[in-house]
């Protein structure tokens, strides 16, 4: 007997799989995120994070201690465009704070050390190695509950940047300072939550009190039942750029000013490849496929017009699904240890080249794939 073949039904409009966790197709063949199916949960969240937002451009001063704000400050180009603003020309008493990650990319350190030389702000480096890697130990071998949430291919990414948005908390909560910035493009904003004490909350929710209470040395629990006046506000500053925000507008602000040397890409974390990884083998997408959609989608309904609200660009001409394809391909061939590096090499250059990288900035992330078992095994992840 001949079995019928089943094809994978895709959004007509932004080429979302069926199966993408947290989204359904109608009739139709059009996804929830294209009929604004989850617009209302979205736009609540947009709501509270601008009127923060308003609140603090209003406020002067600290009157409780020396620093207005604590700014997230990661290296990368948002957040070096943004501390550049915050204190040249806003004015304010920032307290530059960054959680130096272990799988950081070396040209975002090296875009650290720019900002230390030309802005006048207080830098404090914070970091706690062994807790975020047991963090994303979990993360990775946990079972997967399909058919998933929103956002669940990117739990190890959304992971790893709570633990250290929930250490910021902590440090702002001890020093009495009222605001945290974070960087989060106009995207990433719509998804990420903006209430300190829900952030806490919902890391609890996730890995349970044990895991929480060990990794925040109980601390985590004073957030949850501290005053409200006591507990710092999280700031989106490009919400008030969310209709003209642009990636390679700031790119090149910043390498006028000798503040960026790299590009978005070469900024990633090496975890980058992993998590592609993470989202192939249990999402069968890319790690930017919401992304990559969103482009689709903003393209479909107006031709003439690429809205950037997320901070990776794609150009027009590439065939995002076919790359995507091809990604998973040699992605899953190094983990299992497949094929030949020369074959994976020019393969990924050839990918990324078609996503808009220069050829040092391919070339400098398809290194990082190639490195991803030795990246898995210090993290004692197996593949």
């Amino acid at each position: 007997m001949t079995r019928k073949r089943t094809t994978m039904r895709v959004c007509q409009v932004c080429a979302l799989k069926e199966q993408h966790p947290g989204i359904s197709l109608d009739d139709e063949g059009v996804c929830s995120l294209c009929r604004l199916g989850v617009v209302g949960d979205l736009m609540e969240n947009f709501s509270y994070t601008e009127q923060i937002h308003e609140e603090f451009t209003r406020s002067g001063p600290n009157p409780r201690g020396e620093y207005d704000c604590l700014f997230m400050y990661s290296g990368g180009k948002d957040s070096t465009y943004m501390l550049d603003k915050f204190v040249n020309e806003y004015g304010k008493r920032v307290l530059a704070y960054t959680f130096d990650v272990p799988f950081e990319s070396a040209h975002a350190a090296d875009n650290i050390a720019l900002a230390r030389e030309k802005i006048p702000a207080t830098f404090v480096l914070d970091s706690d190695d062994d807790n975020i890697k047991l963090v994303m130990r979990e993360v990775f071998e946990r079972p997967v509950a399909k058919p998933g949430k929103y956002l669940d291919e990117k739990l190890p990414c959304v992971s790893c940047r709570t633990f250290f948005v929930i250490r910021a908390i902590l440090y702002a909560f001890r020093h009495r300072i009222p605001y945290i910035a974070l960087c989060a493009d106009p995207q990433q904003i719509l998804t990420m939550e903006s209430d300190t004490r829900e952030v806490v909350r919902g890391f609890y929710q996730t890995f349970g009190a044990r895991l929480t209470d060990t990794v925040f040395r109980n601390e985590a629990e004073q957030v949850l039942f501290a005053d409200e006046e006591d507990l710092p506000k999280i700031v989106f500053p490009f919400i008030a750029m969310r209709y003209s925000y642009d990636p390679d507008r700031i790119v090149a602000d910043l390498k006028a000013k000798g503040l960026y040397n790299s590009s978005p890409l070469e900024t990633h974390c090496t975890l980058f490849p992993l998590l592609n990884y993470y989202s192939f083998k249990h999402w069968d997408c890319m790690f930017y496929k919401l992304n990559a959609a969103s482009h689709r989608r903003s393209v479909r309904r107006n031709k003439n017009y690429d809205r950037s609200t997320f901070s990776i660009t794609f150009p027009r001409a590439a065939d995002l699904p076919a790359i995507e394809e091809r990604m998973k391909q040699v992605v899953l061939d190094i983990a299992a240890e497949r094929g030949d590096r020369a074959g994976h090499q020019s393969e990924l250059i050839d990918i990324f080249r078609e996503l808009g990288a220069t050829e040092e900035a391919a070339r400098f992330v398809t290194e990082g794939f190639l490195g991803m078992r030795t990246v898995a095994a210090d993290l004692g992840i197996t593949l």
